[in-house]
């Protein structure tokens, strides 16, 4: 099978088109035939080594969401079939690359992947997992009432949270590049705040999920509560201000739910441009240049 291996750390030009042997499907694991893998910040990052824990030692996989179809299915594995469409997270900060979803195909543990609704297309799917798990854990980190300040709101991640936390009752204000306002607006959120423009004056607000991360402390009252997805500087004590860092963690019952509210439309999720997997560095080269509405996602076949 095709895969792309980051043979060193580094940026782009580390990734690597290499045939790999297929794998097969052990007890409890099902192999499926990828269609779509999402190009994440994460996996960027993994190949810089700059990640929780250190640094993965090359040669490894980059690539956590994935959507296909069940090619094999393995010992103990009587609830995917041969032919079922699937999507999953495969758990990167445990695989660490072994596997990773920059593949042909990938032996997955059932416990990765959930069902894939036929109204939800293979590249929308391998948007979903990451992102919107991140944003519903994040979300359960904050006061379920009040003004709720989103940075990076049109991005994948932030786009998830905007949605959430307005079907929440939570007043939303969004922030994103001014080309996303209209998007924003769309996703439920209730004020647009340009990127360009200092967070702080929209304080003070009683919360800011932090999703680029911007640290915009001075929009936050003192006792709220500020959830990153990345470490930041700590924020003055004496302001009270509870920091939370959401690390994502694989809930499968979770990523069956939020699957199935973007295939009926109750969720929404945007894909920039597919690209071929073969095309793996071009699509990293792309990420780094930014400017993207949407996930880029890597597709074969």
């Amino acid at each position: 099978m095709l895969a792309v291996v980051a043979n060193a750390l580094g940026g782009p030009e580390v990734l690597r088109v290499t045939e790999l042997p297929e794998p097969e499907a052990g007890p409890g694991q099902v192999l499926v035939r990828i269609r779509a893998v999402c190009v994440h910040p994460a996996d960027l990052a993994a190949t810089t080594g700059q990640i929780p824990g250190g640094p993965v030692p090359p040669p490894f996989l980059p690539g956590w969401d994935i959507a296909g179809e069940v090619a094999a299915t393995g010992p103990g594995t009587a609830e995917f079939q041969v032919g079922d469409r699937v999507a999953g997270m495969i758990p990167w900060y445990r695989t660490r690359g072994a596997p990773g979803g920059y593949a042909e195909f990938v032996a997955a543990d059932a416990g990765w992947l959930v069902p894939l609704p036929a109204e939800l297309d293979f590249a929308s799917a391998a948007t979903v997992p990451l992102n919107a798990q991140t944003a519903h854990q994040g979300l359960a980190l904050l006061p379920t009432t009040g003004r709720l300040l989103v940075t990076g709101a049109g991005g994948g991640v932030g786009g998830f949270v905007t949605q959430l936390a307005a079907q929440r009752g939570l007043h939303v204000l969004a922030q994103a590049g001014a080309e996303d306002e209209q998007w924003v607006r769309n996703l439920g959120a209730h004020e647009f705040i340009p990127r360009s423009t200092d967070p702080a004056t929209a304080g003070p607000v009683a919360a800011v999920f932090d999703a680029v991360p911007l640290g915009p402390a001075a929009a936050v009252e003192d006792g709220g509560v500020v959830v990153t997805t990345r470490p930041t500087p700590p924020i003055d004590p004496a302001r009270g201000i509870r920091q939370e860092l959401q690390l994502i963690h694989l809930d499968r019952d979770l990523l069956a739910d939020l699957v199935a509210q973007v295939a009926a439309g109750r969720l929404r999720t945007r894909v920039a441009a597919t690209m071929p997997l073969t095309e793996a560095a071009d699509a990293h080269r792309r990420a780094l240049t930014g400017g993207l509405h949407g996930k880029l996602v890597l597709t074969t076949g």
